[in-house]
């Protein structure tokens, strides 16, 4: 629980604030972006609510945050932001909210589909979110897009009887127990609207997952820029090999998609078109870095 007497100097005054403990994996920036902004390394409150809709989204990052860094002054009812995860981004595709500590915040994702669930990484195993997902069908199989984004995968295993799939080079003492491995690093198809495509990068294993020809979860292989418009990826956090990530960039422009949902940072969505035109220009920035 966040505590008033942690509270960072840099919130401004009033009853929503971040206190000491945050970790700024910028989770409630993205998600409220009304209220929190960034203050050095740590997130604050620039601007207290005030609508309805931006309390609404400010206290679904209270729920969000993986270390419970935010709080209300006067002890705000939860109930309906823990009731809106999974939160619909698009289509059948959700965000799941409740981010892990030990994932250092990363999103998950859930996509809804006739022919079985899909969690994207692992969230936090919070009983509300939880219960939400059994009442919108469960999970058929958890893809986990690298090493580092596995949070509670174990439990949601355990309770769903989930798949879980993950490149065999991120294969972990943590998760040595998926049920599939893949291999290489040539596009594997999981289902007829399923494509796992390797990006060996930021970590030797990374992979994405492609949701039919629109929805592209990239773990932390790539994400989106808002200030410009355009696709990002961090030099500063590639954990193995820049030059083949580089390359891993090169290859995915080759896939039509439009929506890049990441697992740390923004989300972004263009036209196909567009979107292949912008990865291609990423992936030139980066080869010239």
């Amino acid at each position: 629980m966040a505590a008033v007497s942690k509270r960072l100097a840099a919130n401004v005054p009033g009853d929503v604030y971040v206190d000491e403990t945050c970790i700024d994996c910028a989770t409630c920036r993205w998600l409220a972006p009304a209220t929190f902004d960034a203050a050095g390394d740590q997130s604050r409150v620039y601007r207290q609510p005030e609508t309805e809709a931006e309390r609404q989204r400010a206290l679904m990052a209270v729920v969000a945050c993986p270390v419970a860094a935010i709080g209300t002054v006067d002890k705000a009812d939860l109930g309906p932001a823990r009731a809106a995860f999974p939160e619909r981004i698009d289509g059948n595709v959700y965000h799941c909210g409740y981010h892990a500590e030990v994932s250092f915040g990363a999103a998950s994702y859930l996509i809804v589909r006739p022919q079985g669930n899909v969690m994207i990484d692992s969230p936090r195993f919070a009983q509300p979110l939880v219960r939400r997902i059994e009442e919108m069908g469960g999970i058929a199989t958890l893809f986990l897009t690298h090493r580092d984004d596995v949070a509670d995968h174990q439990k949601f295993r355990e309770h769903f009887g989930c798949e879980r799939v993950l490149h065999a080079d991120d294969v972990t003492r943590r998760t040595k127990g998926v049920e599939r491995t893949i291999h290489g690093r040539d596009p594997v198809v999981l289902d007829d609207d399923l494509i796992v495509i390797p990006v060996p990068g930021h970590t030797p294993g990374s992979a994405c997952l492609l949701y039919g020809d629109r929805f592209l979860f990239t773990g932390d292989h790539l994400a989106w820029n808002p200030f410009e418009g355009r696709p990002i990826a961090w030099k500063s956090v590639c954990w193995y090999d820049w030059s083949e990530q580089t390359a891993s960039m090169e290859r995915l422009a080759e896939h039509r998609f439009e929506w890049i949902l990441p697992g740390h940072g923004r989300r972004g969505n263009l036209p196909a078109g567009e979107m292949a035109v912008a990865v291609r220009d990423l992936a030139a920035r980066m080869k010239a870095n």
